[in-house]
């Protein structure tokens, strides 16, 4: 009988533990990730920075191409796109850095506010809406919130 009455005080122990837990856990939010970067004052400047450096790439081809046009003989000609290239090279280089770090810095922004908005609001985790069919909780207005506010440094 002690064993049974013992039997039955572990499970009803078991059974409380699993529905605390349960009335804890908040679900699992969902992030609209290019609103979030549309929203994001930090987004919008990175971005601008990275078409301004795109733009004087194309101005570069452009310039390039009047000089090669005003060439008049094949070695000049030749010299020329060999330099061209070398510095078309370097530029195509650090416009990719310059992207690359960008895209990184953002990311990061905004993967550190969600993680305190994931914090905030008790949840699980956070995906990607798209993988959201049904239920969830939309967090991307909380995210753009925390990172205009400063929230995520």
């Amino acid at each position: 009988m002690k064993k049974f009455k013992l039997a039955m005080a572990v499970l009803g122990c078991g059974l409380l533990l699993s529905c605390a837990s349960q009335a804890n856990a908040a679900g699992v939010g969902y992030i609209d990730y290019q609103k979030v970067q549309a929203g994001y004052p930090l987004a919008q400047q990175a971005i601008k920075e990275v078409d301004a450096k795109a733009l004087e790439l194309q101005q570069f081809m452009v310039d390039k191409e009047k000089q090669y046009k005003a060439l008049d003989t094949p070695l000049k000609k030749q010299n020329f796109e060999e330099a061209t290239a070398r510095e078309l090279d370097a530029k195509q280089d650090a416009y990719a850095k310059l992207r690359s770090q960008k895209e990184e810095l953002i990311f990061n922004n905004i993967q550190a506010a969600a993680k305190k908005v994931l914090v905030e609001q008790h949840l699980d985790a956070i995906v990607d809406f798209r993988v959201v069919f049904v239920g969830g909780v939309d967090i991307t207005d909380l995210v753009i919130q925390k990172l205009k506010t400063g929230g995520a440094q």
